[in-house]
């Protein structure tokens, strides 16, 4: 059951954000940074990032989808390290838009798992919510223990008593959970 009730056609997302490294997908990129960039210094801020998605591809679910932009966001700025002192590594350059692009794809598609998981719609995962979605996660191949508990205080690195976007992603990657997720046909709904 997808606990969010407003999330982003995923396929439609991939096919809108040009991430190959073609003449055509280059081309698109550079419009989009320059669309993106209203101010045209270089650098996107978070703050545009998100009002890009929203308002030149129509991204409205998006604004369900914060944790998501978050983590692309920090995964993405600072990869070219900039000059010492500056803020380069604060935003996102031209040079590592591509890989924004990349990471939201990435992202975006973890937390629409994570949505499935998260019954409550409350952005966190208990775990009974857990429990409930243990059986699916095997399916999927994912590394749940025998007893399911085990597996959600692994991945609460908080220990907080519930799983946060932050803390399933992590595990996600690490564990490959969206090649799964895919194989298993899961994400054609």
């Amino acid at each position: 059951t997808i606990g969010w009730t407003n999330m982003p056609d995923w396929s439609a997302i991939a096919s809108n954000l040009p991430v190959q490294k073609t003449p055509e997908d280059l081309a698109k990129r550079s419009a989009m940074f320059k669309q993106w960039d209203p101010n045209g210094n270089g650098f996107l801020s978070l703050a545009e990032i998100d009002k890009g998605l929203h308002e030149t591809m129509g991204l409205d679910a998006v604004y369900n989808c914060k944790p998501a932009l978050m983590r692309a966001y920090m995964a993405s700025k600072g990869l070219k390290k900039g000059k010492k002192g500056s803020r380069d590594d604060d935003y996102v350059s031209r040079i590592e838009f591509r890989m924004l692009l990349v990471y939201l794809q990435l992202y975006f598609q973890l937390f629409h798992i994570f949505a499935k998981i998260d019954t409550g719609d409350d952005r966190r995962v208990d775990v009974d919510e857990f429990r409930e979605a243990a059986p699916s996660l095997r399916e999927w191949g994912c590394p749940i223990d025998d007893n399911s508990d085990v597996t959600f205080h692994k991945i609460d690195k908080d220990g907080g008593g519930q799983i946060l976007f932050k803390e399933f992603a992590e595990w996600a990657i690490v564990n490959n959970v969206l090649e799964k997720f895919k194989d298993s046909g899961e994400d054609d709904e």
